[in-house]
């Protein structure tokens, strides 16, 4: 259980802008990732950030706001745990893989700092399906069962978002992919097993519809296909990629588990 802790405080550290305590033992607490020892336990983390949204979404429904918005509410709770870290990724992937001709130029632009008009777009259509359908979620399934929904999509996304690691290289030599590394198929289906169950679980608890069960899977191909593509367009993974894998796989298991209850 000491071990479990230290792996999930040192994954909360490194995704989220939480005040993460140093336990004792810890070497160095501040220093790049372990993502074979942080990836197994991976989807706990997640489902700890998504409690920050299920804790806003909830008291903003019990204020007596309308569903999208107290979804707007959790959406920017969530944003402000994680330092909208994942959405960087996501916005500096649209830009690169839209604006630039070569693989070099596509690195060259999603290292820019400045967001261009596909950043930008792609930025706003994700933050305006989240937070639709986690509205949505909560006019057909109650303010609860989106909460839950909310966390099991926090935590199966965060491993969702690593495939890349596990399948591809650094597509450059230096950054936080290059940090990283790549990451063991066998830990990633670890964390991957976990986040599956757990997402599964949480989503049949909010919705008690057996097609729930299977929402998770939704998220690893959403997670799959962005994969897919860094490789054609960069020829490897970095951080970004990460990252916008990440925000499609928690948007593809939050629309898988309304889809049946639209019905």
């Amino acid at each position: 259980m000491r071990q479990l802790l230290a792996q999930v405080t040192a994954a909360l550290r490194f995704w989220s802008r939480l005040p993460v305590p140093v336990l004792s033992g810890e070497a160095d607490p501040h220093g790049p990732p372990d993502m074979e020892r942080l990836a197994p336990v991976l989807p706990l983390a997640g489902a700890v950030l998504g409690l920050g949204g299920a804790v806003a979404l909830l008291a903003g429904c019990g204020v007596g706001l309308p569903p999208v918005e107290a979804a707007i509410l959790a959406v920017a709770a969530m944003a402000v745990v994680t330092g909208a870290m994942h959405e960087d990724g996501l916005a500096d992937v649209a830009d690169g893989f839209g604006g630039g001709r070569t693989p070099a130029r596509k690195l060259e632009i999603m290292r820019d700092s400045r967001i261009g008009a596909y950043g930008a777009t792609a930025l706003m259509l994700a933050i305006a399906a989240r937070i639709s359908i986690l509205g949505d979620l909560v006019h057909a399934a109650g303010p609860v069962a989106a909460a839950l929904v909310l966390m099991g999509g926090a935590g199966v996304s965060r491993i969702a978002g690593l495939l890349p690691l596990a399948m591809l290289p650094p597509a450059r030599t230096d950054g936080a992919g290059a940090a990283s590394g790549r990451l063991s198929r066998a830990n990633w289906g670890i964390g991957a097993a976990l986040g599956f169950a757990l997402a599964a679980l949480l989503a049949y608890g909010a919705t008690r519809h057996p097609s729930s069960l299977a929402a998770p899977a939704f998220g690893f191909l959403a997670a799959y296909g962005v994969t897919r593509l860094a490789k054609r367009q960069i020829g490897g993974q970095t951080g970004d990629v990460c990252g916008a894998a990440t925000v499609l796989a928690e948007i593809a298991f939050a629309a898988a588990v309304l889809a049946p209850l639209g019905r």
